[in-house]
């Protein structure tokens, strides 16, 4: 199901967008998905949504895992919450992308648009919380991590991203942790609900593997500046959940915009 060969330049323009979805995910933790597929599709000039989705899974589920790399550096990692919280999402995110490559692209990025905005509003509410940065795994948060795992999963897999905009509030709403904490840990479910999703999504031949290369490198290098950047951001009390928030508010307007265009409900 490729579409027409890229050229040169639709591959050094896949580059740097890997570097500004790179720079998102090492930042915010998330967003790099939802960046990916409108860039890929209205800048690189991929045609079909669903390959743009294919290939964005795997690139940003790489880009998420060079990012980890660096927050775990930092001690920004809750390993068993984190693992406990992606296992359960695997099977959700192996649901949902089956789901989603039955659904009509564009309506799949209207309908993940809405779902964004709902989320924004929830993080901006949510942007004062300190939060406890010493939260460990217990019988008492365990339940809730398996829950919101699995069902994070599934849209995570349904609308074809990552999900990190979904694991962080998911992570702070089970665990009580930190945004800093809830950002370097939901990488671990990006990598892993990504990869699940871009291997479905490889098995109907909608990944562009030599697209999601350039994208993947220009994400290391973008990555390495997003990670630095939310550490000093951290010392700021909201600044990180505001800009997380702010984020996925842009993003989410464009996208509506451009769904709403492709299917002729405007002109």
């Amino acid at each position: 199901m490729m579409g027409e060969p890229l050229s040169l330049l639709q591959y050094g323009l896949g580059a740097g967008a890997g570097s500004l979805v790179g720079f998102t995910l090492g930042l915010v933790g998330g967003g790099g998905s939802i960046l990916a597929v409108p860039l890929i599709v209205y800048l690189v000039g991929v045609k079909d949504p669903h390959l743009a989705i294919g290939t964005s899974a795997f690139a940003v589920a790489a880009n998420a895992f060079a990012n980890l790399l660096n927050h775990a550096r930092h001690g920004a990692v809750k390993w068993k919450i984190a693992l406990l919280f992606a296992a359960a999402g695997v099977v959700g995110a192996a649901l949902g992308s089956s789901f989603g490559k039955a659904v009509d692209g564009q309506k799949l990025l209207a309908l993940f648009a809405v779902l964004m905005l709902v989320v924004g509003v929830l993080m901006l509410r949510g942007r004062s919380a300190a939060g406890d940065p010493h939260v460990t795994l217990h019988a008492g948060n365990a339940p809730k991590l398996i829950g919101t795992g699995a069902a994070t999963g599934m849209l995570s897999g349904f609308f074809g991203i990552g999900g990190g905009f979904l694991i962080v509030p998911s992570l702070m709403g089970s665990t009580g942790m930190p945004i800093y904490y809830a950002v370097g840990s939901s990488l671990v479910g990006v990598t892993a609900f990504g990869l699940t999703t871009a291997f479905n999504y490889a098995l109907a031949g909608w990944v562009d593997w030599p697209l999601a290369a350039v994208f993947i490198s220009g994400g290391v290098l973008g990555g390495l500046a997003g990670a630095r950047l939310a550490k000093l951001m951290s010392s700021r009390k909201g600044l990180l959940n505001t800009v997380f928030a702010g984020l996925i508010f842009v993003v989410a307007i464009y996208m509506l915009y451009q769904s709403a265009v492709a299917l002729n409900l405007i002109g």
